[in-house]
């Protein structure tokens, strides 16, 4: 009890009550606008859902129905992955601001410890607001996507793919008759299986980049990497 009266003492030296109801009111913007984002992210991995279940559809239609609808929405994909990556960097700033509030203003107010003395959040906040700038680079933002959601919608597509080439019109008799099967207008099969041996290399080396990074970013920062203000 001494110690979370000492607490409110030096809280309340640094704001008034009415600074304080502004920062409780500032809070609530920031929780608003991070989960706004956070419905736009949403929003784009639908799209990549809908248009796979589109190409799914229509390649499997019949025996005889092209595999091409399956290369093609992986553009769809990409372009999809690009958009909600930008997304992500905006989103990415409101939450850090939402989780430096929660960390270092309203979790030592509830449990009446002091915050640090490194720790001034208030001048931190204000360098935010007044230079505002993205807290993740865009390569980044990309990887983490992949990692959280379209390292899955990928590998649904390429299993699909592989198996429209394998079992339709008929099951293959060989890895020949596969890669004829796989081939797109006058683009060999051997060429498209490459490219998409590469297109799913470099979306694993993505996210396991992706996890590493950011465990020994979370390593570097005592563990509490979400809480940072990066």
């Amino acid at each position: 009890m001494a110690q979370a009266r000492e607490y409110q003492e030096q809280e309340a030296d640094a704001l008034s009550a009415a600074e304080i109801g502004a920062v409780a009111h500032l809070y609530r913007g920031e929780v608003y606008r991070s989960t706004l984002w956070r419905t736009r992210l949403d929003t784009t991995t639908n799209w990549a859902v809908v248009t796979l279940g589109v190409a799914l559809s229509i390649t499997f239609a019949s025996p005889e129905a092209s595999p091409l609808p399956l290369v093609l929405v992986g553009i769809l994909i990409l372009f999809f992955l690009a958009m909600e990556a930008r997304r992500y960097r905006y989103f990415n700033v409101f939450r850090a601001r939402t989780r430096w509030l929660e960390t270092h203003f309203y979790a030592p107010m509830l449990s009446g410890e002091p915050r640090p003395p490194e720790c001034d959040w208030r001048r931190e906040l204000s360098k935010d607001y007044r230079r505002p700038e993205y807290h993740v680079g865009y390569g980044r933002a990309i990887a983490r996507r992949i990692r959280r959601n379209y390292l899955w919608i990928l590998l649904i597509q390429s299993i699909a793919f592989a198996g429209k080439v394998i079992i339709h019109p008929g099951p293959a008799e060989s890895l020949s008759q596969v890669l004829q099967r796989a081939a797109v207008g006058p683009l060999p099969g051997g060429l498209i299986v490459g490219l998409g041996m590469i297109y799913v290399a470099s979306f694993l080396t993505l996210a396991v980049w992706s996890q590493y990074a950011d465990r020994q970013r979370a390593i570097r920062r005592g563990g509490k990497a979400s809480a940072s203000m990066g």
